[in-house]
């Protein structure tokens, strides 16, 4: 996602347009020239420790598999450790989002953890309010992750230093790369699933605000479980069985294109498009426009025309949808096997955006017989 060496100037942000076939990058499309500015004045970030580096010499072997515990698998689904009484929780539409107040994450026991893993797992996406998640040091907040998976260290995007598992989001102060980004494109929307082309995708998967401009810059998310029902029987049968290919080069040829780095060599993997989740049994759709190439075993034409029709689907399924706003002291979990999300670039005042992710990996895609 974050492009770039480690940035050690003061000049402007260099902007490129991207060519590299269906590879589209949204979230950051700027070399971040802002790491050290960002650390003085009136504008500095906020968590300067957070302001992304891109280290050269990081190199890392390829991933091996792991066995995934699923823990929302062992959760009392009437959840009294995460949503006790003074706890209020809010659905933001009947099968997608919600947001919880009254509760801190970072006190939740082992418990505790279990819930959150299935209620975000059913739920898709949760923002949780009034977090001191941005405020624990990063290490903490790294243990805390690694109960939901093993963490997932991205192959190019920007870190802070010292701490690769991160992975940020960042628009500098001062940052018109939408400038460009808007010169060749209509709209920042770009569903994905994060880094689905590793054997093992994430699955709980924890945002959290760091600097937020003022207004804009919401976070869409849409339920590739209600999708996946919205079909019919017999298109539901006929997508059974079905595997498409996932591939990470465009992200690393993307990100060499731009003089960043290259912290692991990228991978190409097959998973199921319908998979199955592992603690609630819902079957969900898993293809998205970013990393999503073909289908195994049809023709081009053939392959292109379902997965244009299922991208289609999932992007204009308004009703199944969800919008975040960030707020400060947010942190945002969400179910990255059961959803798509996309960032949306749509302030345009130069103002700071910066966001921590901790993605920890989970199970290989697997699916489970087709039942009408």
């Amino acid at each position: 996602m974050a492009p770039s060496r480690i940035a050690t100037t003061t000049s402007p942000p260099i902007t490129y347009k991207l060519n590299l076939g269906q590879y589209k990058e949204t979230d950051e499309f700027s070399i971040d020239r802002d790491v050290e500015t960002g650390k003085k004045g009136n504008h500095a970030a906020k968590y300067p420790h957070y302001l992304p580096t891109w280290n050269p010499e990081q190199r890392f072997p390829p991933l091996e598999p792991f066995e995934h515990y699923e823990h929302g698998k062992d959760a009392d689904p009437s959840f009294p450790n995460l949503l006790p009484s003074g706890t209020t929780a809010i659905n933001l539409t009947p099968t997608i989002g919600s947001e919880v107040k009254g509760i801190q994450l970072s006190s939740l026991s082992d418990a505790g953890k279990d819930e959150l893993a299935l209620y975000v797992a059913q739920r898709k996406v949760v923002a949780f309010r009034d977090q001191d998640f941005a405020n624990l040091p990063i290490a903490d907040a790294l243990k805390y992750g690694s109960y939901f998976g093993r963490h997932h260290i991205h192959p190019t995007s920007g870190t802070p230093d010292g701490f690769p598992e991160i992975q940020l989001v960042h628009r500098g102060e001062g940052d018109k790369g939408h400038e460009e980004l808007f010169s060749y494109r209509t709209s920042s929307v770009a569903w994905h699933s994060d880094v689905s082309y590793e054997e093992q995708p994430p699955g709980t998967t924890f945002l959290y605000i760091l600097n937020k401009p003022d207004t804009g810059g919401d976070t869409l998310f849409v339920d590739a479980v209600q999708a996946y029902r919205r079909l019919s029987p017999l298109f539901q049968e006929r997508l059974h069985g079905l595997t498409a290919t996932h591939s990470g080069i465009e992200q690393v040829n993307a990100a060499a294109f731009k003089a960043s780095i290259k912290r692991r060599e990228p991978v190409i993997s097959q998973h199921p498009i319908v998979r199955t989740h592992p603690a609630t049994g819902e079957k969900a759709l898993f293809v998205n426009p970013q990393f999503t190439r073909e289908i195994a075993g049809m023709k081009k034409e053939e392959s292109d025309a379902l997965l244009q029709f299922l991208y289609n689907h999932l992007a204009l399924g308004a009703d199944f949808q969800a919008r975040i706003k960030w707020e400060e002291g947010t942190v945002v979990v969400w179910d990255n096997r059961v959803t798509l999300h996309s960032a949306l670039v749509d302030w345009e005042n130069g103002q700071r955006r910066h966001l921590a992710r901790i993605t920890p990996q989970a199970e290989k895609p697997y699916q489970t017989p087709y039942q009408s």
